[in-house]
């Protein structure tokens, strides 16, 4: 499938915080990965990395990317209608085994409150013109 960018089934990326920046810290390989992700997530899909991220409900996603003995995550949501938000990319240093730190899990839930203002007051309101 060739990518035409303004495609009428492609939903808007938008990043939230320093998620773009965080992304760009992690390994080419694991960007392109995520990457990839999004842009099935743009197109309604979902990508095989992807799974539920467990506290937040519905339409929050992360993709894990295991690289050169390492786990990444990104976290995303879908759940507005036609937008894809992206609340968090960092790498999993939990100080409790499997567990992800409190730090990130309270920053994607303020992160996800502020992807909600901003779907509000832009997204939503210009697709009802």
């Amino acid at each position: 499938m060739v990518r035409v960018p303004g495609d009428d089934d492609e939903a808007p990326l938008f990043w939230i915080g320093s998620s773009l920046k965080d992304l760009k810290k992690l390994p080419a390989e694991v960007q392109d990965e995520i990457g990839t992700a999004l842009s099935v997530a743009q197109f309604g899909g979902m990508h095989p990395a992807a799974k539920p991220w467990k506290g937040s409900g519905p339409g929050v996603l992360e993709v894990v990317e295991n690289f050169d003995g390492n786990t990444y995550r990104a976290v995303y949501t879908v759940r507005f209608q036609g937008a894809v938000y992206v609340l968090h990319a960092f790498q999993k240093k939990s100080p409790k085994g499997i567990e992800t730190a409190k730090v990130d899990i309270d920053l994607i839930a303020t992160r996800m409150a502020a992807a909600r203002q901003h779907y509000e007051a832009h997204v939503k309101k210009d697709s009802q013109r």
